[in-house]
């Protein structure tokens, strides 16, 4: 597995790198974002660790650009611990984040995590293509497409909607869809399942304010429309 990890501080690039590397993985290296969204580019990794703070182009700009065109897994790597700044990091794109200093244990944790979320999803269903209204999910490619047009979804969204849309109907708390989606490590960011959902609503809804696909059921979670 190969890693871009963009961080501009020396110290921790090298580190983070030497652990990486001992761990089994391929580290490519950025200390700015334009250099970052260059080997990002031309290095194709399976995964990027984006540091919030950086020269030039910050790590939350590059997340943003990043998700204009590629579903490629990233996780947050910041010194900002307030949960308003968590949030926009998820809102953006991102599929996790971890608060510095952080345990080299946890990263590897959190990167493994990631990587199992974008390779597979919950078996559901037997079938290989779910189609749900104007929706049809390709479980195998990890392919939206509505009206005929793909559309991009990042690991956890695709989870999410891949969950929900298997059973019609089904109401799952937020603390399932962490659990089936995203993994048990998660259970302690309840609220950031919001965050995806609204991600997901962004970019499947017709009208994200009065969602048909997928309906908010007030006090408990989530449910796939009935009906479509």
């Amino acid at each position: 597995m190969k890693l871009m990890l963009v961080d501009d501080e020396p110290e921790i690039l090298t580190l983070v790198r030497d652990y990486l590397t001992r761990e089994g993985y391929t580290v490519v290296t950025a200390m700015n974002g334009l250099e970052g969204m260059e080997l990002i580019e031309r290095e194709k990794p399976d995964l990027v660790l984006l540091d919030w703070m950086l020269p030039g182009i910050s790590g939350l700009e590059m997340c943003k650009r990043l998700r204009e065109t590629s579903t490629i897994p990233i996780i947050m790597l910041t010194a900002k611990s307030e949960e308003i700044d968590r949030v926009l990091g998820l809102e953006f794109g991102a599929d996790d984040y971890i608060v510095k200093p952080f345990s080299l244990r946890e990263l590897v944790a959190r990167i493994k995590t990631v990587l199992r979320r974008s390779a597979g999803v919950p078996q559901e269903t037997t079938s290989s293509v779910i189609i749900r209204g104007e929706l049809s999910l390709d479980i195998s490619s990890h392919k939206v497409l509505k009206r005929g047009q793909e559309i991009l979804l990042t690991p956890t969204e695709f989870n999410i909607l891949h969950l929900l849309a298997a059973r019609p109907g089904t109401v799952y708390s937020r603390l399932q869809l962490l659990r089936q989606a995203m993994g048990e490590e998660y259970l302690y960011y309840e609220r950031s399942i919001d965050t995806h959902v609204s991600n997901l609503r962004k970019k499947i809804e017709d009208n994200p304010s009065e969602p048909k696909y997928v309906e908010t059921v007030f006090g408990v979670g989530y449910r796939f429309g009935e009906g479509l």
